[in-house]
């Protein structure tokens, strides 16, 4: 098969990173996946969950939304609903899970790290150019906090990525658009790390079920884009420190 931007079956869409590009957040950039823009900025309050509370550790966590035209038709803003929706709640415990794997709490004091994730277009892909994207603004923040004194080191144990896979029409496929994810036989979104350790595996057959064999082809897939992430990560992170 043909795709519609005539990507090959292994090759990730065109990748752009804009760090700080919101100059009052601590940590930011723009990201862009193709036609997916997603905005992530890490706000640092000081204070912790009750849980928290007195353990000398701090936390990371996340919010996700999807502006209303960041789609072909209006979404309505969720506020509007009163509470985020079942799908925004899952995909932002997603990015703060996988933040706080590669982070050692216990050397960030009780400071709270918060990565707004917001999706200005929408094209597939959010939640892994959200994971992406949030790895990115968190260590630009860690770093600008340390230049302060704020923090003595960066306490990040890995770098983490994530991308989607799929099988469409047969055939095996990395970083999936809208059109491909909507039409895919099995969809995967993987999160691992620069150990090439898996923080998530999240795949759906969408009719038949798939087998273990193409299981490892989707992964190795995955891996190979992943990896690919975690260059463009570190040229980032190197050229706006």
């Amino acid at each position: 098969m043909t795709r519609l931007d005539e990507r090959a079956k292994d090759e990730l869409r065109p990748i752009t990173v804009t760090p700080g590009f919101q100059p009052y957040a601590e940590g930011s950039v723009l990201i862009s996946t193709g036609d997916t823009r997603v905005i992530c900025s890490v706000s640092v309050e000081n204070k912790v969950p009750n849980f928290l509370k007195g353990q000398g550790k701090g936390w990371v966590t996340a919010e996700y939304s999807m502006l209303p035209r960041s789609t072909h038709t209006r979404r309505q803003r969720e506020v509007t609903q009163g509470k985020p929706g079942g799908r925004t709640q899952e995909i932002q415990r997603l990015i703060g899970r996988s933040l706080r794997s590669i982070v050692d709490l216990s050397k960030l004091g009780e400071k709270t790290f918060t990565i707004d994730c917001d999706v200005i277009q929408a094209d597939g892909g959010t939640r892994t150019a959200s994971i992406t994207g949030a790895y990115i603004a968190l260590h630009l923040a860690l770093i600008n906090l340390q230049k302060k004194g704020d923090i003595s080191t960066i306490p990040i144990i890995s770098q983490v990525a994530a991308t989607s896979v799929g099988i469409v029409d047969g055939i095996p496929l990395l970083d999936l658009c809208y059109n491909e994810d909507s039409n895919a036989e099995v969809d995967f979104n993987v999160v691992m790390t620069d150990k090439l350790e898996y923080v998530e595996l999240q795949g759906t057959a969408e009719g038949t079920p798939f087998s273990k064999k193409d299981t490892q082809e989707l992964l190795a897939l995955a891996e190979k884009g992943i990896t690919e992430l975690f260059d463009i990560q570190k040229a980032a992170i190197e050229g706006a420190s």
